[in-house]
């Protein structure tokens, strides 16, 4: 009994230092002065694939207006990557989330845009644009997993994400159909454009690491040191 008794006491010490280091973890978001800019291109290292056309098996006279090219990893003619997610995993201050919602479409059988950044704690709105029967389903660990039908007559189906991680999305209805959620407690957090390009406004001088993330490619973090007023460029590979 004593032996119990001393286990349930450790358990209960051990939750109360996680939550509290988790509380000190936190990002606070306030006022940044002199903050400095964060520009730069991911590029590919070597030669780019080229996209497969997906098959559309359903729905066709939605779904298959257009020729659907594979989106799990896109190369510009400069060799840009596209859909890269960038952004800083070990900054604590910074300015606050200027918005609070986000929005992902469900049109012609594609989510648009394929990747979406959600602030924690906000709320994400998935439009069905198709006028056909969707189902969405999301892969989460830390938050709760989503598998709901969304009817036609529903054109919106709101709902919520609370913690950081990258969500994979897919549609029960329509096998082809890929995208991804990243759901971020700072607003320090980019996707690249059709050029590789991103930009990271505002951020409080100092030392950090970026993150560079591709659903293909997967991760690459390097060091990156922001000044004053500032302008930091960099240019990144990913390769397979």
């Amino acid at each position: 009994m004593r032996r119990k008794r001393e286990l349930i006491a450790a358990t209960v010490v051990a939750g109360f230092f996680l939550a509290t280091v988790a509380q000190a973890l936190a990002y606070e978001g306030g006022e940044v002065k002199d903050g400095g800019t964060i520009t730069g291109t991911i590029k590919f290292a070597g030669t780019p694939p080229v996209r497969k056309e997906l098959q559309v098996t359903k729905d066709k006279d939605v779904c298959g207006k257009d020729k659907h090219l594979s989106w799990d990893l896109i190369v510009g003619p400069q060799k840009g990557i596209e859909n890269a997610v960038v952004r800083l995993i070990d900054v604590s201050k910074g300015e606050k989330w200027a918005i609070t919602k986000a929005t992902v479409d469900q049109n012609g059988c594609v989510y648009t845009p394929h990747v979406v950044v959600v602030p924690a704690g906000g709320t994400l709105d998935i439009l069905n644009s198709d006028g056909i029967l969707h189902n969405i389903h999301t892969y989460s660990k830390a938050n709760a997993s989503i598998n709901k039908a969304q009817p036609k007559f529903k054109k919106v189906l709101t709902t919520e994400f609370a913690k950081p991680e990258i969500v994979k999305v897919t549609c029960d209805a329509h096998s082809w159909m890929l995208g991804w959620l990243v759901v971020s407690d700072h607003p320090y957090v980019a996707v690249t454009n059709d050029k590789g390009e991103f930009t990271l406004k505002n951020v409080p001088p100092g030392n950090y690491k970026i993150e560079v993330w591709q659903e293909t490619l997967g991760k690459k973090v390097q060091d990156v040191a922001v000044k004053p007023k500032q302008e930091t460029k960099l240019t990144i590979e990913l390769a397979k």
